[in-house]
Formats: structure tokens, C-alpha cells, sequence
């Protein structure tokens, strides 16, 4: 070893200055690039890696508070629906429809019960209805005023048909469920 270093020493005694000159800025220019390659990308790198991390993470958190408060508006509803079936008067629901339908000048053509899943809370009981030859008016007065009925009931499924023979009366089917505590 101590041979080839003599060797090395041997010839850069024997370059001129300007050869010297450039070995040196060869040299420098590769540390440099050493350093660079070994120090600065690698410290780069983790620094952009860094950052995208805390962009996600802000991200992340921003969906999160969004999700929290979509949460909390969907229990309080939840809430307020359940303290009305719990504080609501009990009662059938066919009784109920057909009450609502006097009160709103609205004739039923059926009343159908129709299946429910069974729930772990509460007992659902659906009824599909069915209308001939009823307005406009008379159609939103009836809905509204089982939306307002004191007994929860929620109308689940609603198809509005034009008569062909007169074309300001309709035809309507729609489901109401009502909801009971177990």
C-alpha cells in the first residue's frame, strides 16, 4: 500500500502547476458531487417526504372533523326522532291514514300492509296507500298532514301518475311507515 501511495506522490511532484490546478478542482468538483448525492438529495428527499406527510395528515384530519360533524348532526336527528316515537301517541296506522285522508277530502282506494324488516329497537309497520282521482292540492294537503302527524309516520316511497282521460287528477301510491318501540 505504502508503495502505490509513493507512486501517486511521485506523480503529482511531477505535474506542472496548471496540472495540479486541475486535479484539485477535479477533486473538489467530485466532493461536491459526493456531497450532494450522499448528504443534500437524501436530506431533500426527507424533507419533501416530510411535508407530504403533514399534507396528508392535515387532509386527514380535515375529513375527520367533517365526518365528526356530519356524525353529530345525524345523532342529533337520530335523537329527536327517536324521543318522537318514544313521546308519540300510539295507535294504528291504518286508523290514523284514514283519519288524515277524511280531514284532507282525499278518498283511499287501498290500504295494503305491506312487509318489514324486523328492527332491534323498533317495530315498523308499512302500509302501502293507494289513490284514484285526486288534485294536486288535495294530494300535498294529505301528505303534509301525515308529516305532521303526531304519530311518526314517514312516507318512503311516492308514484305520482297523470289520468289520461282527466289530465288534473292523479293517481298516487305511496308506502308510510310507522315506528314503534320494541
Amino acid at each position: 500500500m505504502g508503495e502505490i501511495w509513493a507512486r501517486i506522490r511521485a506523480a503529482f511532484d511531477d505535474m506542472t502547476p496548471r496540472e495540479r490546478l486541475a486535479l484539485w478542482a477535479t477533486v473538489a468538483v467530485l466532493g461536491l458531487a459526493g456531497v450532494w448525492l450522499l448528504v443534500v438529495q437524501p436530506l431533500q428527499a426527507a424533507r419533501d417526504d416530510a411535508t407530504a406527510r403533514v399534507e396528508r395528515a392535515e387532509m386527514q384530519i380535515g375529513l375527520m372533523t367533517r365526518l365528526r360533524l356530519q356524525y353529530d348532526e345525524i345523532a342529533s336527528r337520530l335523537a329527536r326522532v327517536e324521543a318522537r316515537i318514544a313521546r308519540g301517541p300510539k295507535g294504528n296506522i291504518f286508523t290514523t291514514l284514514e283519519t288524515l285522508a277524511r280531514n284532507s277530502a282525499v278518498k283511499i282506494e287501498s290500504l295494503e300492509p305491506q312487509a318489514a324488516p324486523a328492527g332491534d329497537r323498533y317495530v315498523e309497520e308499512k302500509v302501502q296507500v293507494v289513490l284514484k282521482n285526486v288534485t294536486l292540492g288535495q294530494l300535498v294537503q294529505y301528505l303534509d298532514q301525515i308529516e305532521r302527524a303526531p304519530q311518526l309516520l314517514s312516507i318512503k316511497a311516492l308514484r305520482i301518475r297523470r289520468r289520461v282521460d282527466k289530465a288534473e287528477l292523479l293517481d298516487v301510491t305511496f308506502t308510510v311507515s310507522s315506528f314503534e318501540p320494541v
